[in-house]
Order: structure tokens, then sequence, then C-alpha cells
């Protein structure tokens, strides 16, 4: 319909007339054409901070914006409707059970994610859009197997994530060019819905994910701009709370701020991509190897530094400072394990409201009056922007210290064989959130388990019987746990296992481990949706 638009996989009818209308499509081209060419610029500024860091040059707080940082009369944006209170916000993908059930759960607002919980199949994106659309005019409303799914009367407020700066889009093509996956989720919830959702008292909220410059928040900006005069809706109307989850981006947390000031809602501690860039950015620094995953908790030295510096900053901005996702979700059927878990859920929350922050995350409805009950009872007002912790003083320092208790033992290098595993096959499978061992797991926590083995083996680690951590020693590890994947994943097909198990095999002999497991399999996801083979970059 649109010049220079190519569509290359086989689209359900309807979510194809519905969503790739000539309208929403045009908007797609007008943004690819107008940001790629930034896009593209910023990729390669990754790169070459990372061959800086692999030199040995330090991350440090950017000089030439160190006035941005000590003026203290600018402020954030005001909150926007319905986000000036979000003391709970659930997270999930964007499957029509989940919509409706998220948006129910009672939680102050739901963050719909096209990144990190959901495997990027073509069906999964536009099915995403399309539940979107319709929850928002309430029209989502469906029976399975009998059961009536019903959005309630006041459902939690609707922000949306969209996929990171890094991530192409292959099953669409503008002028021959795979567009940006950041773009694409964007542009088709905002063409779609920012106007009714203006007209329904509310607007146009999101997540943005996997930033490491403020120059990536100026490009967020500079579409806001452009997207918001295109529809005709008022600037300023957009509100984005940026996810501080790669080492850089907290040396850049205030220019950040400042570049989305008009349309800012505040900042999260994402915390797990945080600990997986902390090992990936330092990966040449032997020094900073860490030990065992459990045993990098929210109380070590960087992990806590980084805590208080983004509360710091965003109260001395006016904005929210949102905490982070517990791991733990219910467990059925052994009451005495679920107290246990839940006990962690709750000494969890209660860390992030007296540290400051004003709202957390979970993963699961029934975590939700656990969460508030703790919320509420040591956040009376609507959040804590009040709490300036001017007392907190971070250093560069800080944010690096790699004094992190614990071990490398066998069984978390077991663990974190079989949650690659069992993750990466579920993830080219099309399913991009799994419960593992009452844990759930998304791409995130996947890629912790897959830096730490490159790490380990790159520096042949040692665990704490004293044995090295070999490419031999978790080649063997795979051999015997690759068979009990599909029991701990059921669904898991054996073909994508295996892809997994190749995937893993040469993660921990590359000279560097791959930037994101995302961007190396999103080929069999494109090959699987009907692009040509010859369309797409190998994977392996």
């Amino acid at each position: 319909m649109v010049k220079g638009v190519q569509i290359h996989s086989p689209v359900a009818p309807k979510a194809q007339s519905e969503i790739f209308t000539e309208g929403a499509l045009t908007f797609l081209a007008a943004l690819h054409r107008t940001f790629e060419s930034t896009r593209k610029k910023l990729l390669d500024a990754r790169d070459d901070a990372q061959r800086k860091y692999d030199s040995g040059v330090a991350l440090d707080f950017a000089p030439e914006t160190a006035h941005i940082r000590a003026e203290s009369s600018w402020h954030c944006a005001p909150p926007a409707p319905g986000l000036e209170d979000r003391r709970i916000e659930i997270t999930g993908p964007t499957d029509r059970k989940m919509v409706i059930n998220a948006l129910n759960s009672g939680a102050k607002t739901f963050m719909a994610d096209f990144e990190d919980s959901s495997a990027p199949t073509f069906a999964n994106m536009l099915n995403g859009q399309v539940n979107l659309r319709d929850a928002i005019r309430r029209e989502i409303d469906f029976e399975s197997n009998g059961k009536a799914y019903k959005l309630s009367e006041k459902p939690a407020v609707l922000i949306v994530r969209p996929r990171g700066w890094h991530l192409d889009e292959p099953r669409i093509t503008i002028d021959n060019a795979p567009m940006s996956g950041s773009l694409f989720d964007f542009a088709l919830y905002f063409y779609h819905n920012a106007s009714e959702l203006v007209k329904r008292g509310s607007g146009p909220y999101f997540y943005l994910p996997k930033m490491e410059h403020y120059l990536e928040a100026r490009l967020w900006n500079d579409v806001f701009l452009f997207s918001q005069s295109y529809i005709g809706i008022p600037h300023n109307t957009i509100r984005a709370t940026v996810l501080i989850e790669t080492l850089p981006a907290a040396f850049h947390m205030e220019e950040i701020l400042f570049e989305l000031r008009n349309h800012s809602s505040g900042l999260n501690c994402g915390r797990w991509d945080y600990i997986f860039s902390f090992i990936k950015k330092r990966r040449a620094d032997k020094g900073a190897v860490l030990p065992d995953r459990k045993d990098v908790t929210m109380t070590v030295g960087f992990m806590d530094a980084y805590v208080r510096l983004l509360i710091q900053t965003c109260h001395k901005r006016k904005v929210a400072a949102m905490g982070g996702m517990s791991a733990q979700i219910p467990i059925k059927d052994d009451p005495k394990a679920n107290e246990i878990a839940m006990e962690k859920v709750r000494a969890d929350k209660l860390r992030e409201v007296r540290a400051g922050h004003d709202g957390t995350w979970i993963a699961h409805p029934l975590i939700e009056p656990i969460a508030r009950g703790i919320f509420d009872a040591n956040m009376l007002g609507p959040n804590q922007y009040h709490v300036r912790r001017e007392e907190v003083r971070v250093a560069a320092a800080d944010l690096l210290n790699t004094a992190v208790p614990g071990q490398i033992t066998e069984a978390g290098v077991r663990e974190n064989v079989s949650t690659a595993l069992a993750y990466t096959a579920a993830w080219i499978g099309g399913n991009g959130c799994i419960p593992l061992n009452y844990l759930m797991e998304d791409a995130a926590t996947a890629e912790i388990t897959r830096v730490q083995l490159w790490q380990w083996v790159h520096y042949g680690s040692r665990m704490d019987t004293g044995e090295p951590v070999t490419v031999e020693f978790v080649d063997s590890l795979i051999k015997e746990l690759a068979p009990g994947v599909r029991k701990l994943a059921p669904g898991v097909k054996e073909a994508d296992l295996n892809v997994a198990v190749e995937y893993l095999k040469g993660q921990i002999r590359k000279p560097w481990a791959s930037e994101f497991l995302t961007s190396d399999l999103m080929p069999y996801l494109a090959i699987k949706d009907g692009v040509p083979a010859k369309m797409q970059k190998a994977a392996l």
C-alpha cells in the first residue's frame, strides 16, 4: 500500500487489515526515514565505547554535561493523568489473557511488554497490538474453555515497553532495510491509540529499555516530538519512564532525564539487565568476575550504589524512582516453600520503599496484595518525591565496585546451564517468559546466565571446590542437563532445544560473548515467520 514498505511475513488477514492500515504504514515509513540514520550512528557509538572499555578506559560521568548535573533549577514534567501513584506496577507479555488479568490485578499500572518477556514472533507482536487496542476501547472481553475474561470497571493504567534500539524488525523493510524494532512497536501502538487514550483522560505512556547514553534519550525525545505533531496531539502528552538497566546509563541518569524532561515520568531500576550489562561492559576486566547469580543481590556494593543514585536523581528532578522485579512467583503445591519465597518478596519490597522508591514491579497478580501491603504501610502519600536523599554521595568507583561476597559453585554453574538452555529454547519457540524452579525467567535473567558462563570459562574461574570452570566441564553439563529441559519447561520442542544447545556451546567458546541473545536468535524467528533465509544474518 505504501511505496518502499514491504511486509515479508504472512499475517492473519484481520490483524493485517486492522493494524497495517495505509496510514499506519505511512507513519512507520516516516519514522524510519527520519530517524534510522541517527539510530545506526548511536549503535556504532556503543561499539566504539565498548572498545574503549576493553582497552582499560574506565566508565565515568560525562564531563561535557557536568553543568546539567550541577544545575538545580530544572525539573521534569509533572505526573500525567493516572501516573501520580505508581506504587505497584505489574508487568508481562501482551497476550490477550495476560492483558486482562494484569489490568484487573489491582496494580496501579500495567507495563505491557513487547521486549524481554515477549518472544518477538510476528504473531506475538501483531496480536499484542490488537490486544492493547481492544483493551483501551474496552473491547477485549472473551471466553476460553468455558471461562469468561472480562475487563474490570477500573483497570490499571497502561504503559507499553517497545523493544530496545539495538533490535531490528526483519519482517518489515523500508527502502530495502529492516526497520527498528523500537520504532515498529512504538509507532503502531501510538498511531492507533494515542488520540483515543487522550480522549479517555489518559495518554500514551511508555517504558524505554536498554539505553546506554543520553543521546539515545535525545533520539527518543525527537521521535516523541515528531510523532505528536504527526497525529496532531499536544507536545508533552507522551510520558516515558526509562529503565536504567545498562552500566553506562547509570553514569547518565540526570542527562537522560534532562533530554526527556518534558516527556519524562522517571527512571526504573532494571536490576537483572543491569547485572547482565555490568558483566558484559566489563568483559575485559578479570577483576569484575561475579559469583553465583543468587549472590548478586540488591545489597551488594555496585547494586546498592546504583539504587541510591537513582532515587536521589529522580527526586531531585521530581519524578518517580521505580523499584525492580522480584523473581519469586507463588508456589501452589508447597505452602512452606511458598511462604519462604513470599518472605523474600516482602523483604525486597520493604527495602525498596524504605530506600525511597515510589513504586515497585511484580510479575504475578497473587503477589500484588503482598507488595501493596508493604507500600501502603510505608508510603502514605502517592509517592516519595520529598525523600531527597541529599546525603547520598555516589562516585564512579562505587558504581564499579566488584566486591561481591559469594562463590562460584557447581550448583550455580548447573543452574545457569539449565536456565540458559530452557529459556533460549522457549524463546525460539515463541515464549519469552517462563517459570523455572519457582522463579520467573525472562530475557534479562537468561542473559545473566549466558554471560556468566562465558565469563567463568574465559577466565578459568574456580568453583568453591577448587576445580576450574572449563569449556569441557560446561559441555558435559549441557550434555547431562539438556534431556531434562523439556520436563523443566513443558512445551519446548526438541528442534528448538537443539538450537539452544549449539548456541550455548558456541557462546562459551567466543573471544567475547555476543551483545544480545535476542539479536543472535532473531533470524530463527524471522525464518519461521516466512522471511527468506537469504535475507537473514547467520545466527550462530
